[in-house]
């Protein structure tokens, strides 16, 4: 399964589906989120996906947050720990994230969503909250938790005020003994700076002392007395502030089971929403879902595929046959083509919407596929005898309600050979009675698809005139051989072109073929003579083909200009483009518009062909005699 998600590249579908989620959990669920089995199951995941992408259209992006932390939080709580301050502020964000999510589900419940209905299920827990709000104040027990704090606090301020007021009193009466004007803070203990010689003088105990010895830190007596005081104070203060803490945790650790069941719920629509948002993402729709082995396609594309570059595919397989059988040329968009049916159909499969115009698309029981060559050097495995492998390994797993790939069917090996292994596998996947997408360049295996029942060819189509391929899909005909038109685009002579197509298909099939050059001629040799007349006449009707002020468009660019001189000797015309005029082989251009739908018949091509200065001058020259000459640029 695995496997063939990373060749599909089903894996990179859900690592941008994961980076909509915001729960751990939800992410862990997408990862291990496989092909549902169960068509009721199916249809409400699919259902809540449509559910959870309109209610974040109407009301945007949900408040949800992380919940891993806080999970951890209840269990502590709940086995009558004592949580942090910050701890517990973590448990006050998360039952305000409760909180307004049931005011987001609140208003989902004004268009009827069915989402919006679990809000109920959703307890704010709004003693909790507020309790830890009005005691719990940027991660510390706040002064006003409770009277008992706020009192111990007031009198611990008293205290250290009398304890500084203490220190300067007796600075002030025993000035000549200090070494400073201002008391410090040693240890922990407000002192004061006495000289040595002056150390009897002043009653107190010394805490410190400088560097030189000179100066002593001493705690006065009284100061000594108010710092008992004040400990006694801290010891109470902390008493009172791990009361207020338990009290707090309590209270958590009797709704944890109720914060919990909010979490999950989070957690569970987290799960969903983040499948509304991929749709969202992909512009993606909902799938009809079918068990009668049928799988229908207008306008799929593969979803990691640039949208502005994409071609939409139209596909169909199950009524008339359960085997398509893609022929075309390479990067024709075979492989594309059929990872995009796979792909759409695993993500239906998964409650994932599909990016289809529409789709109906049937419940497989396993998704089996045998893309690229899979050469492992360390095994010391061929190209050839690794898609044999993957092919047993598929063929025996493959059963009537499985969706199988396979790229390059036969291939790596003999050509001869290759052809008879394919039809082989392709026999093998018939009477299994699954659908099956196979590509393949053996026109043998066209001709025993026409044939066979159940199974149908198709192509990949191929434009002939810019020798590119349009990536179109062409359900019910076998792919022609683009090679020979290709070398036909590059000058091959029709003589040989007929000799190749008569080697490969046989006399029939060459009869068919038709290309851009004169027919060959038949018999006997041709003569130098008989040669330069055909090339005469082929001149002749090139230099008729296009005439001056025809719209051309021009390849590979496909820029459309207008036509200054009709084809030459050389074969060669020049076009008229924005800003320019160039010379260009004609079979690089293709008649767009004839001058005769553009222009009058007395038209003056100098308007768009000469620049205003020479037409000024030839006016003159019409008119007198002048020195100025007429400029054509080359």
């Amino acid at each position: 399964m695995m496997d063939t998600e990373k060749q599909i590249e089903f894996d990179k579908i859900k690592e941008l589906w994961m980076s909509f989620a915001v729960t751990g959990e939800a992410r862990e669920r997408i990862e291990k989120t496989t092909f549902c089995l169960s068509e009721w199951e199916l249809r409400k995941q699919l259902k809540d996906t449509t559910d959870g992408r309109n209610l974040m259209e109407r009301l945007g992006t949900p408040p949800l947050q992380r919940v891993d932390e806080v999970k951890e939080l209840l269990m502590i709580a709940k086995k009558g720990g004592c949580l942090t301050p910050y701890q517990l502020e973590r448990v006050e964000k998360a039952l305000v994230m409760v909180r307004r999510l049931k005011d987001y589900m609140k208003k989902g419940k004004e268009f009827d969503n069915p989402l919006a209905f679990y809000e109920e299920n959703l307890d704010e827990l709004k003693e909790i909250k507020e309790e830890i709000s009005r005691q719990i104040r940027g991660d510390q027990v706040d002064d006003y938790a409770s009277g008992t704090l706020q009192q111990l606090r007031n009198q611990m301020i008293r205290c250290e005020e009398q304890m500084k007021q203490k220190a300067e009193q007796i600075m002030r009466s025993y000035r000549e003994c200090m070494a400073d004007s201002y008391c410090t803070l040693r240890n922990g203990r407000i002192c004061v700076p006495v000289k040595k010689e002056c150390k009897q003088k002043v009653a107190g105990s010394v805490i410190g002392k400088s560097a030189t010895g000179n100066t002593l830190f001493v705690e006065p007596a009284g100061v000594a007395k108010l710092y008992e005081e004040l400990e006694l104070l801290k010891i109470s203060e902390e008493n009172e502030v791990y009361r207020i803490l338990y009290t707090l945790s309590s209270m958590v650790g009797d709704g944890a089971d109720r914060m919990r069941e909010n979490m999950q719920l989070v957690e569970k629509l987290d799960f969903i929403l983040s499948k509304g948002k991929l749709s969202m993402e992909l512009e993606a729709r909902e799938p009809s879902i079918n068990t009668e082995q049928r799988i229908f396609l207008q306008d799929a594309r593969h979803p990691l595929m640039d949208r502005r570059v994409n071609v939409p595919l139209q596909f169909e397989a199950g009524e008339r046959a359960r085997g398509i059988i893609i022929t075309g040329p390479n990067t024709g968009g075979k492989t594309v083509a059929i990872k995009t049916v796979m792909l759409n159909c695993m993500m239906a499969q998964c409650g994932l919407h599909v990016t289809c115009k529409e789709a109906d698309i049937c419940m497989s029981s396993s998704y089996l596929c045998d893309i690229g060559d899979g050469q492992n050097l360390a095994q010391n495995l061929s190209t050839f005898s690794a898609h044999i492998k993957n092919v047993l390994k598929v063929l025996s797993q493959i059963n009537r309600d499985s969706l199988v790939i396979m790229d390059e069917l036969g291939s790596g090996t003999d050509p001869a050979e290759g052809m008879g292994i394919a039809i082989a596998i392709l026999e093998e996947l018939r009477k299994s009675g699954a659908i099956f997408l196979v590509t393949t360049h053996y026109p043998e295996v066209k001709e025993y698809a026409e044939k066979t029942p159940d199974l149908l060819n198709a192509r990949m189509t191929f434009d002939r005139e810019t020798l590119k391929p349009t990536y179109q899909m062409v359900i019910g005909e076998a792919g022609e051989s683009c090679a020979f038109y290709i070398a036909d685009r590059l000058g091959m002579p029709g003589e040989m072109l007929q000799v190749a197509v008569k080697a490969a298909y046989g006399q029939e099939a060459a009869a068919r073929y038709r290309f851009c050059g004169k027919e060959p001629v038949t018999g006997k040799k041709s003569s130098g003579r008989i040669i330069r007349t055909r090339q005469g006449k082929k001149k002749e009707e090139l230099s008729e083909k296009y005439r001056r002020g025809d719209s051309v468009m021009i390849y590979p660019d496909k820029k459309i200009g207008i036509v200054c001189e009709p084809v030459n000797e050389k074969g060669v015309l020049r076009v008229q483009l924005p800003g320019k005029k160039i010379w260009i082989n004609h079979k690089r251009v293709k008649l767009h518009v004839a001058a005769e739908e553009l222009y009058p018949e007395d038209y003056d091509f100098s308007i768009i062909f000469e620049t205003v200065k020479n037409r000024k001058i030839r006016h003159d020259m019409e008119r007198k005699y002048t020195q100025e000459a007429i400029l054509y640029e080359e």
